[in-house]
């Protein structure tokens, strides 16, 4: 399975943009710098309030993986003002990145604590369900209060995850319900799928992916989980073909290597 973070993969740092002389600056600088990070901090001289240029230089370090940098610009910014909630976010989408879910928790809560809005409820009532911690049920009547379907469907499959372990029949339920709100909802899919994998139930989750397929055609984490499924139906050329699939529509879609999809297909090949 994909990093589970997939939920917050959506969760992204964006910037606010405004027509002052911190865009004139930005615009200036080639593509082609040598030295793009200190541009960065030469231009944040200049324009010490800015906070467009230090989240760019925050950017600049996420997007070379250099999370260590990143984390620590971000925590002197929280330094200087540890109310704003935005540099919390930041801060948090950093640590779920870098797979540091305990820290990412405790920055999503404090940015909640700051300003509950549904951004930031989202990421954190993942983790919590991910985690089994009760706390993820509560986030999720306040997403289904916030009278908004789209975050009536993240409510319901935040709730279907948390009760993914103990009671796979009742997060099934809520898989159907998120589903009932949204038929294109694509994690409804998967998770109802992994649910009836985990059940032994693999023709019907072979038939739940079929369905999301039929929504989105390219979906790589449906042709991976036929693949499993196909295994454990001994359909060994049907489980090469879905996994072969998942790789070549992840390559497609995101230009980014499945993995656990080229690993299984090379167990399957005996490589």
């Amino acid at each position: 399975m994909k990093l589970f973070l997939f939920f917050i993969s959506t969760v992204c740092i964006f910037f606010s943009c405004s027509n002052n002389n911190t865009d004139e600056a930005i615009s200036e600088n080639p593509s082609v710098a040598a030295n793009k990070e200190q541009q960065y901090k030469d231009l944040i001289k200049k324009y010490p309030d800015s906070q467009l240029l230090k989240e760019r230089l925050v950017q600049y370090y996420r997007d070379n993986n250099n999370y260590d940098a990143a984390i620590n610009e971000t925590d002197a910014q929280i330094k200087k003002d540890s109310s704003n909630d935005r540099w919390w976010d930041i801060r948090a989408t950093l640590f779920s990145e870098n797979d540091d879910t305990a820290n990412a928790i405790l920055s999503w809560e404090k940015a909640t604590s700051i300003n509950p809005q549904p951004r930031y409820l989202l990421p954190l009532g993942y983790l919590y369900a991910d985690r089994k911690n009760p706390k993820a049920l509560f986030i999720a009547q306040l997403l289904m209060n916030s009278d908004s379907s789209k975050k009536n469907k993240e409510a319901l499959l935040i709730s279907g995850i948390y009760y993914s372990k103990s009671d796979k029949q009742k997060a099934i339920s809520f898989y159907d319900q998120a589903l009932g709100v949204s038929y294109t909802f694509m994690p409804a899919y998967r998770e109802k799928a992994i649910a009836l994998y985990d059940l032994a139930k693999y023709n019907d989750a072979i038939a739940v992916l079929q369905r999301a397929l039929t929504v989105q055609s390219t979906y790589d984490e449906a042709y991976y989980w036929m693949g499993r499924c196909y295994e454990k139906l001994n359909r060994k050329d049907l489980a090469i073909e879905s996994y072969q699939r998942a790789i070549d529509f992840s390559k497609e879609t995101s230009n980014t290597d499945y993995i656990e999809a080229i690993d299984a297909l090379k167990k399957l090949n005996g490589e």
